[in-house]
């Protein structure tokens, strides 16, 4: 009876179960990358949240807009004396000079706050990313060193020696990887080109 159903079902069935199956994957890592989000977001402090806003809020182009349409306006109520209004900082606008100080002065500190949590949120998802990779490199390894014993045990499969097979059953050394890096000199070429582009 089993085996007349599955003779019954035509490749648009076997298709469609297929799809249905990667789309319950792809649901289920949506599902993990929000649940890691939220957890993020509940573990941010009440101070964090209020800088994470002012920074948003600075980023935008309106407080760019905002800053030039004050200041423009000082500059006219207390040079132009517009409707006989005697100026409050006439020029050379020290009251002025100061609260753009302060501002900026506030601005670059809630850019670095913002910015520092940005890094350590990057840092850990890059250390996630390493550990993924590490785990699915052990995975592949096993994979192939599976399949290589399976060829090995069938006896209507010619054995033979496959060298590359041999060498991709090894399991990489993350340590001897790094060390070959570090002697190339890549981390420092990615440094300078980093310092180049942010001249």
């Amino acid at each position: 009876m089993a085996d007349e159903q599955k003779r019954d079902r035509s490749p648009n069935d076997s298709a469609k179960t297929a799809a249905g199956s990667l789309s319950e994957h792809i649901d289920q890592n949506i599902e993990t990358m929000a649940a890691l989000q939220r957890r993020e977001s509940e573990t941010i402090s009440a101070s964090q949240r209020l800088v994470e806003r002012m920074s948003r809020f600075i980023g935008r182009p309106a407080y760019l807009l905002g800053l030039l349409v004050f200041v423009v306006g000082w500059i006219v109520v207390n040079a132009g004396r517009p409707f006989g209004i005697p100026p409050f900082d006439p020029p050379p606008f020290e009251l002025l000079d100061g609260i753009l100080t302060f501002s900026a002065l506030v601005t670059a500190t809630i850019v670095l706050i913002a910015q520092n949590r940005q890094t350590k949120r990057e840092q850990q998802h890059r250390h996630l990313d390493l550990q993924v990779g590490l785990l699915t490199e052990q995975k592949v390894t096993k994979l192939i060193h599976l399949v290589e014993e399976l060829r090995r045990d069938l006896p209507m499969v010619k054995d033979r020696d496959d060298p590359q097979a041999t060498a991709l059953q090894e399991a990489s050394d993350t340590a001897a990887m790094l060390s070959a890096i570090d002697e190339v000199g890549l981390t420092d070429h990615e440094a300078r080109k980093a310092e180049e582009k942010d001249r």
